[in-house]
């Protein structure tokens, strides 16, 4: 797993250096400790683990770092949670759908094709502009559907 995270990392360092945006130490130490959950993570959770190796962060500092990572297609907003996950695919905007675990929180990630045309479909009919589009599905996975 942390060569998973160093090279998901290190593709965060490229693709921000192509797109002239700033790839602070913070913003980095934050996108690390995203791709460490299985599951998603608050912005408070965030700020713990940050905390353990700079006393100086608050809230703001978090927040901000979370900012970034969204408008850059990083990690998504778990929006049922008030909490965020890192992205699988760090390509530029995508819709998306998440499968979220009801009892241990794990997100899935997908991007189904068919959800997503079905959904442009629905939006044309009803002359209607998607601007961002994330779909939330809440049940069981199958770890938690064997307990």
């Amino acid at each position: 797993m942390p060569n998973t995270i160093n090279a998901l990392l290190d593709k965060a360092q490229y693709l921000c250096e192509e797109r002239g945006a700033r790839f602070t130490q913070t913003r980095r130490k934050v996108l690390e400790l995203m791709l460490g959950h299985a599951s998603s993570v608050s912005a408070y959770d965030l700020l713990d683990s940050l905390k353990k190796t700079d006393n100086s962060a608050k809230p703001p500092t978090v927040y901000r770092a979370l900012d970034f990572l969204l408008e850059q297609h990083f990690i998504h907003r778990v929006e049922s949670q008030n909490a965020f996950i890192a992205c699988n695919d760090f390509a530029d905007s995508h819709q998306l759908q998440l499968f979220i675990c009801e009892k241990c929180n794990e997100v899935q990630e997908l991007h189904s094709l068919q959800i997503q045309q079905s959904l442009n479909e629905q939006a044309r009919l009803n002359d209607f502009q998607i601007n961002t589009q994330t779909v939330e599905v809440r049940g069981l996975c199958h770890r938690c559907r064997e307990d």
